[in-house]
C-alpha cells in the first residue's frame, strides 16, 4: 500500500494582534427627509449633546454631508447606529 504526499500547509496571512479597545466612530449622514431641528433634538436626546454642539453638528451634516456624532467601542456605536436609525437617521461606524 502506497501512500500520497502531503501537500504543505499554508499558513494564512493574518495578523496575531487584534486591537480590542479599538474605537469606533458614529457617523450621521445627510439625507433630504429630516429637519435641520429634528436631527438636532436627536444629537441632544440620544447623546447629550449641549444644543450648541447638537447644531453644530447638525449643521456640519447638512453642509459637508456627514458628521461624527460619538465614538467609543464597537459595541457602543453599533447601538448608537441602532438607535439613530430607530429615530430615521442615516447612521454608520467605521473606525
Amino acid at each position: 500500500m502506497t501512500t500520497s504526499p502531503r501537500a504543505p500547509v499554508i499558513e494564512p496571512d493574518v495578523e496575531d494582534h487584534t486591537d480590542l479597545d479599538e474605537i469606533w466612530k458614529v457617523v450621521v449622514w445627510n439625507d433630504p427627509v429630516n429637519l435641520v431641528s429634528y436631527v438636532a433634538w436627536v444629537l441632544r436626546s440620544l447623546f447629550g449633546h449641549s444644543k450648541e454642539e447638537a447644531m453644530k453638528l447638525t449643521m456640519q451634516v447638512h453642509n459637508e454631508g456627514r458628521a461624527i456624532v460619538n465614538d467609543g467601542p464597537r459595541e457602543q456605536a453599533e447601538m448608537d447606529c441602532y438607535r439613530l436609525h430607530q429615530h430615521g437617521l442615516w447612521a454608520t461606524m467605521e473606525t
